[in-house]
């Protein structure tokens, strides 16, 4: 989430007005997810549509710096000190085979089964055709770079 705005804080660089429509727009839809019925839904799974939109907001921003040089290095680094876009995330899309990466939760061992990466980083060459394959943790269908 991006921290609030008070009398302190940093105007936003030159640029911000160009994305801030897009910006509001994923806030907006994780308001909207918030007040959504989380009625027959396990724990986990309520939270799976705020991981995908904190995924395509920081996806978005890194496309825009890294891929399409539409912002500026300023912008970025404000950016990203704001909250707008997972830094670390981002750290793990530069390296080689987490380009596709959906969450930091599903590379850490400690927190699946067995001390090993979650089953959406394997790939899906070598997983059963008819197994349908969903991360427990974020509701990734497979992220791993190889597919």
């Amino acid at each position: 989430m991006p921290r609030v705005k008070t009398l302190r804080t940093k105007k936003p660089p030159e640029g911000f007005a160009e994305i801030e429509d897009t910006l509001l727009d994923f806030a907006n839809r994780l308001k909207d997810i918030e007040t959504a019925s989380h009625e027959g839904k396990r724990k986990n799974e309520s939270l799976w549509p705020v991981f995908q939109i904190t995924h395509q907001r920081s996806r978005y921003i890194y496309d825009l710096y890294y891929t399409r040089e539409a912002i500026s290095s300023e912008l970025y680094q404000w950016l990203l000190k704001q909250g707008y876009a997972d830094g670390n995330l981002i750290a793990k899309w530069k390296k080689q085979g987490y380009e596709k990466l959906c969450c930091l939760r599903c590379i850490q061992a400690k927190e699946n089964t067995f001390n090993a990466t979650c089953i959406c980083r394997v790939p899906k060459g070598k997983l059963d055709k008819d197994k349908v394959v969903e991360c427990v943790t974020c509701g990734c269908r497979g992220c791993a770079s190889s597919d």
